[in-house]
């Protein structure tokens, strides 16, 4: 009987150790990034997710809701695939373009408010909200005179995502 519960004990010893302790820690001691892959199904619910929590954060601030614009929502898209052409993030397109040409473009006739970029592999909520601690990324998004939002995204093979957010108003 001794020996049953012997063995009973080393199987439990041997599947304890095929547990992961944690995650993988890169050299600044931070766990290393994990892909997250956006299925179709995640891509189509992201627009609504991000367009709730803009509009919670803009609540919370007293400020009105923004509405989804295809006009803006296919401005982000295209410069987000351009920025992952480009391999870096900037506010200009590989033809010279800024934020405005690339929504006039889409047949946008309002006014742009703002962009905010980003080329991560973090969600886009982790996105959202590292734009939220930093200044100038946070008033694009509480900007009280814009009305409308575009939000779009590119995602490389590799996992890396180039995130996009357009604000204006008609």
């Amino acid at each position: 009987m001794t020996s049953v519960k012997a063995l009973m004990l080393l199987a439990v010893m041997a599947v304890a150790a095929c547990q992961p302790s944690g995650p993988e820690l890169g050299p600044d001691g931070k766990p290393l990034p994990q892909v997250y892959q956006i299925t179709s199904k995640v891509g189509k619910e992201i627009p609504g997710r991000v367009l709730e929590a803009v509009n919670s954060l803009r609540a919370a601030r007293g400020t009105a809701p923004v509405a989804l614009n295809p006009q803006l929502m296919a401005a982000a898209a295209a410069h987000s695939q351009d920025m992952a052409q480009q391999n870096r993030p900037w506010h200009w397109g590989s033809d010279g373009s800024s934020p405005l040409d690339r929504a006039r473009r889409q047949g946008f006739t309002g006014e742009v408010v703002g962009e905010n970029i980003s080329e991560t592999y973090e969600t886009e909520t982790e996105t959202l909200s590292a734009w939220m601690s930093l200044a100038d990324t946070r008033d694009v998004i509480l900007n009280p005179s814009a009305t409308e939002m575009g939000f779009a995204w590119y995602q490389e093979p590799s996992g890396k995502i180039w995130w996009t957010m357009v604000t204006g108003h008609n």
